[in-house]
């Protein structure tokens, strides 16, 4: 049995059970749209300009407004909206006389109309991303006025700094390569400087809104997530900064660490999912390596009762610490250039660990798409690891170098760990038949 057509135009075309599906959602987002709107009303007892059964109506006036397009013509679909803004202006006329000049609801009203036409076109995944952004933002309400009144005046201007930073400067810097092996690309400088201060700056805010040790788990899984080698600096910066915060900061790096071993496995899936089987033992027995010790360091930080909790985390925006991390991608950069120049194919797994010193991700993709063609799987998985290890040290030598005494204490054992797990896998790799 075959669906009864609605609609057959050349521009569009809409049978009965797309219909009903598309109907039954546009009712749904009036629901949840309306649901927070009048508990909203109730909780702050006032009255409202729009309940649950108004939100429906006029999802649906949107929804029947955009079929009258095709079946009729599109003035009516224009008056239909006309009439949605008279009546909400209406609307905030009255209630802004009384002193309520707030305008989220009458708002609200105009984007569920929207909405309703969008999901009549057959656009459901997008209108419903955007009801739940717009559901969430409304019942978001106190939280983000408590929130803002917390902000000082040193952080706006900090991310002031940081959004001129990210839109008016990095995209417009050259990306061309310059200096040494055409190593050095200024924009590719830029992002990393950009990143580095970035991960910084969302440390200090979940830091400030979380707590200093929730905060900061969650800003080392983060970072881990865009780059781990980052992540270390930023975090060996604040230890030195203040010495009482080592033992969180230690959680962080290592959560990042943890989470770039997945990073590994997740390229390898995605390029080469025979090298992904081939390695995924070994990267696993890592990762819960790293696991294992980030949340011995975390659960440890949680126990201890001290002034961790109560000190400052720090500089909203480190451009300084950044700019310096920048200098030493750079230095580590050409390093790794000339390393390739020099050893060619012929020292795959010697590239890897030169490779490994500044970015685990390049070298992972490189080694999963040749693994199998014109590189042995054994041999892109012992550069794998090679490349885990070569990486785990720099960032071991980063947090040694800038970080204050006691993380260093932390990351010696944290990472030996790690790395201990790393040799035990090359170990075993290289013993199988």
């Amino acid at each position: 049995m075959t669906d009864s057509i609605l609609i057959d135009t050349p521009e569009f075309k809409l049978v009965q059970s797309e219909f009903i599906v598309r109907l039954l959602v546009a009712v749904g987002i009036g629901l949840l749209i309306g649901l927070e709107r009048e508990h909203s009303a109730i909780k702050e007892n006032r009255p409202g300009f729009a309940g649950i059964r108004t939100f429906v109506l006029v999802v649906l006036l949107g929804f029947l407004g955009a079929m009258m397009v095709f079946l009729f013509s599109p003035w009516i679909y224009f008056c239909v909206l006309s009439a949605i803004i008279i009546l909400t202006g209406i609307s905030y006329w009255i209630t802004s006389t009384k002193g309520d000049i707030g305008a989220t609801t009458e708002a609200s009203v105009l984007i569920a109309f929207i909405l309703g036409s969008v999901t009549f076109l057959g656009y459901i995944f997008i209108s419903l991303i955007i009801t739940v952004v717009v559901v969430v933002m409304l019942s978001a309400k106190i939280r983000l006025k408590t929130a803002i009144g917390k902000i000082t005046a040193e952080e706006l201007y900090d991310f002031i700094r940081f959004a001129v930073i990210a839109l008016l400067i990095v995209p417009f810097l050259p990306d061309v390569n310059y200096g040494p092996y055409g190593a050095i690309n200024p924009r590719e400088i830029g992002w990393v400087i950009l990143l580095t201060s970035g991960i910084g700056f969302i440390g200090y805010m979940l830091m400030k809104f979380l707590g200093t040790r929730n905060g900061i788990l969650l800003s080392g899984i983060i970072g881990g997530l865009v780059s781990s080698t980052a992540t270390t600096w930023v975090f060996a910066k604040k230890s030195e900064q203040n010495a009482a915060q080592s033992l969180n900061c230690a959680v962080a790096i290592l959560a990042a660490s943890t989470i770039m071993m997945v990073r590994v496995l997740g390229w390898t899936f995605i390029f080469n999912p025979t090298l992904f089987d081939e390695t995924f033992t070994m990267q696993l027995f890592i990762i819960t390596a790293g696991a294992c010790s980030t949340l011995f360091f975390h659960f440890k930080s949680r126990k201890r009762v001290d002034s961790v909790t109560n000190v400052r985390p720090g500089k909203p925006l480190d451009l300084h610490g950044a700019l310096a991390f920048g200098a030493l991608y750079v230095i580590i950069l050409v390093f790794v250039s000339y390393g390739h120049e020099n050893l060619g194919d012929h020292g795959m797994l010697a590239l890897s660990a030169v490779a490994g010193l500044s970015d685990i991700d390049a070298i992972t993709i490189s080694v999963s798409r040749f693994a199998g063609t014109t590189l042995d799987f054994s041999i892109a998985v012992n550069a794998l690891l090679i490349a885990t290890m070569s990486n785990t040290v720099v960032k071991l030598g980063i947090g040694i170098w800038a970080g204050s005494a006691q993380l260093r204490k932390y990351l010696y054992i944290g990472y030996g760990i790690i790395l201990f797990a790393a040799l035990v896998a090359l170990v075993v790799v290289n013993s199988s038949p």
